[in-house]
C-alpha cells in the first residue's frame, strides 16, 4: 500500500502556515490570541485557535485575581488554576501545531459561536 505525502499547511493572510500561526495563537496566552483574531483575516482555523486562546487565558487571568483575595484556600486555587493554565496552554498549541481544530471542554463551543459574531 502506498502512502501519501503530508498535506502542505495552508498559508494565512499573514503568510504563515496555519498550523504556527494556530501555535502561536497560545503562546502568549490571551495576549497573543487577541492578537490573531484581529490580524488574521483568512484561517478560520487560527481564528478559532486564537478566540479559544483569548477566552480560556482570559477566563483564567480573572479566576486568579479573584482566588489571590480568598484567604486560606486562595493559594491553593491559584495553584490549581496555573496547572490547569499550563495543562490547556501545551494542549493547545500542541493540537494546533498538528492541524487539529481541537475544542477545549465548554470553550470550544463558546469560540466557535462567538467567531461567527465577530
Amino acid at each position: 500500500m502506498e502512502s501519501l505525502p503530508p498535506e502542505e499547511p495552508k498559508k494565512t493572510s499573514l503568510g504563515m502556515d496555519e498550523n504556527v500561526e494556530g501555535l502561536l495563537a497560545y503562546l502568549l496566552g490571551w495576549v497573543t490570541g487577541i492578537i490573531f483574531l484581529l490580524l488574521e483575516t483568512d484561517s478560520d482555523f487560527v481564528r478559532f485557535h486564537a478566540m479559544q486562546s483569548t477566552i480560556t487565558f482570559l477566563g483564567l487571568t480573572v479566576l486568579v485575581i479573584i482566588f489571590k483575595a480568598i484567604p486560606l484556600i486562595g493559594p491553593t486555587l491559584v495553584a490549581l488554576t496555573d496547572l490547569l493554565g499550563l495543562v490547556l496552554w501545551i494542549l493547545g498549541m500542541v493540537k494546533a501545531y498538528q492541524g487539529e481544530r481541537y475544542k477545549f471542554p465548554y470553550v470550544g463551543d463558546l469560540a466557535e459561536q462567538w467567531l461567527e459574531k465577530v
